[in-house]
């Protein structure tokens, strides 16, 4: 098994585990559990974090990888897959800011955006996890070059 067969399944994992993390934080401050939400809830962030940390390096030097499924299904993964990005950015600068809310102690904004934040968050993960199951479990496809050689040859 090569790193371009496995980073995928980890990457996703973790993501799958941010969101499993944000739940039980939610239920926790819906208990008054504030230290024990607010342990979670790092947690979370960090597990979004390393997400993104094994994403972005395999993109830079593995590679994306190229729809494998039905050339019918291409144009309806390809806007699956650009609302799922568009959701994972608005849910990275929500969850930012929603964590910078709790820092500052600003805990009535915190409040309200975490509400929102989460709702967004579970449905990036759920999105997530969705590409990565049509990738590589239902229709594997190839990578294209990794960024880095794409640059710089």
């Amino acid at each position: 098994m090569s790193w371009y067969d496995i980073l995928p399944a980890i990457s996703t994992s973790f993501i799958a585990l941010s969101a499993i993390l944000v739940a039980i934080g939610w239920a926790l401050i819906i208990r008054k559990k504030r230290e024990a939400h607010q342990k979670t809830m790092l947690a979370a962030a960090t597990s979004a974090l390393l997400f993104f940390i094994i994403y972005l390096s395999r993109t830079i030097f593995v590679g994306n990888t190229e729809w494998g499924g039905p050339a019918g299904l291409k144009p309806v993964y390809l806007v699956f897959l650009l609302f799922h990005i568009v959701l994972a950015m608005v849910a990275a600068v929500f969850g930012i800011t929603t964590l910078t809310l709790a820092f500052r102690k600003r805990f009535a904004k915190h409040r309200k955006w975490g509400r929102v934040t989460a709702v967004i968050w579970f449905v990036t993960a759920i999105t997530g996890v969705t590409v990565y199951v049509l990738l590589y479990l239902m229709y594997p496809g190839g990578h294209t070059k990794p960024v880095i050689h794409a640059i710089f040859g």
